[in-house]
């Protein structure tokens, strides 16, 4: 394994062999480091192939909230349930385009806002 640098970043660098399946193998230590788990994400940008971790976003850490939002709402019981399963599985959509926004903004895709143009002035 092979350690670069590239504008200012270390890079660990490892020739992988490609199956007759097209498969390959992640290095374990690049697997344990980057904490992989059963799945990855492969892009392709320009003539790079970039394969990362999944990032997963389960909506737990939101469940307090959602729950005593929906108990000040007046729910309870089976329709508390219901209803709390469909706020928290509209979590994740919304996390994942706000991801999305996010890598779009910082490869140049789209334009950030500004403080001020989401809240306003801070007067």
């Amino acid at each position: 394994m092979a350690v670069m640098e590239r504008r200012n970043t270390k890079m660990a660098r490892k020739v992988l062999s490609i199956s007759s399946k097209r498969q390959i193998t992640i290095p374990q230590k690049f697997y344990q480091t980057l904490g992989f788990g059963d799945e990855a994400e492969c892009i392709m940008r320009g003539d790079e192939l970039i394969i990362r971790p999944v990032k997963t976003i389960a909506g737990g850490e939101f469940a307090e909230q959602i729950l005593s939002e929906l108990i000040q709402e007046g729910f309870s019981g089976e329709t508390l349930l219901a209803e709390f399963k469909k706020r928290q599985a509209q979590i994740r959509p919304a996390a994942e385009m706000m991801m999305a926004k996010a890598e779009d903004i910082a490869t140049g895709k789209a334009e950030y806002e500004t403080y001020e143009n989401v809240f306003g002035s801070k007067d």
